[in-house]
C-alpha cells in the first residue's frame, strides 16, 4: 500500500518556521469486550500516523491503555479518521478513559462518506465492494472478543497476536478507504 507523507516535516517547530505546515492524518480503531462503554473494556487501541512515506503504527492493549498513552499515539495528528468512530470508537474512549478526542482533534468518520456513495454495511463489507484486501478476511468483532478472552484466561499469546493483527488491518485499511473515497 502506498502512503504519501501527510505530517509536518521536521516536527511542529520546523513547519511553523518554514511556513509550509503539512496536515497530519491519523487513523484510529479500537477493540473491546462488547458494545457498552459502561460495562465493557477497551482491549486494543491502534493508531497509524503517516509521515515521510513511512507509517508509524502503534498499539496499546489491556493495562497499557490510558488517556495519556492514547494521546501519545496521536502526537502531531491534526485529524483522526475512523469508521463508525463517531458512534462507537470515540464515545467508547471517552466513556472508559474520560478522554474526549473530539474536543482535541478534527474527526472524519469515513462511514458517512461511504453512505453518501451508497456503500452501506460494516468496514469489511465496504472493503470487499471497493476491492481493498485483507489477510484476516474471516475475522469479525465477535471473534476479536473471543481472542481477547483466550489471551486473558489462557495466556494464549497467539490469540493476542491475531487480535493485534486484526486491529492493525482495520487501522491500515482506513487509509486505503480514505484514498479510494477521495476524502481530503
Amino acid at each position: 500500500m502506498s502512503m504519501r507523507a501527510f505530517c509536518r516535516p521536521g516536527g511542529e517547530n520546523a513547519a511553523q518556521e518554514s511556513g509550509d505546515r503539512v496536515k497530519c492524518y491519523g487513523y484510529l480503531d479500537i477493540e473491546t469486550t462488547g458494545l457498552s462503554c459502561h460495562y465493557c473494556d477497551l482491549t486494543v487501541v491502534g493508531v497509524a500516523v503517516l509521515r515521510e512515506d513511512q507509517p508509524r503504527f502503534e498499539q496499546l492493549y489491556g493495562g497499557q491503555i490510558n488517556a495519556d498513552r492514547v494521546l501519545g499515539l496521536l502526537d502531531d495528528v491534526d485529524e483522526i479518521y475512523t469508521y463508525n468512530g463517531s458512534r462507537f470508537d470515540l464515545p467508547f474512549i471517552k466513556g472508559r478513559l474520560g478522554l474526549d478526542l473530539r474536543k482535541q482533534f478534527a474527526h472524519t468518520d469515513l462511514m458517512y462518506n461511504c453512505w453518501r456513495r451508497d456503500l452501506k454495511g460494516g468496514l469489511k463489507a465496504v472493503e470487499v465492494r471497493l476491492g481493498i484486501e485483507r489477510r484476516l478476511a474471516d475475522m469479525n468483532g465477535y471473534m476479536a472478543v473471543r481472542l481477547w478472552w483466550d489471551y486473558v484466561n489462557n495466556n494464549d499469546t497467539e490469540a493476542l497476536q491475531k487480535l493485534l493483527e486484526y486491529n492493525r488491518e482495520d487501522v491500515m485499511n482506513l487509509h486505503a478507504l480514505r484514498e479510494r473515497l477521495g476524502v481530503k
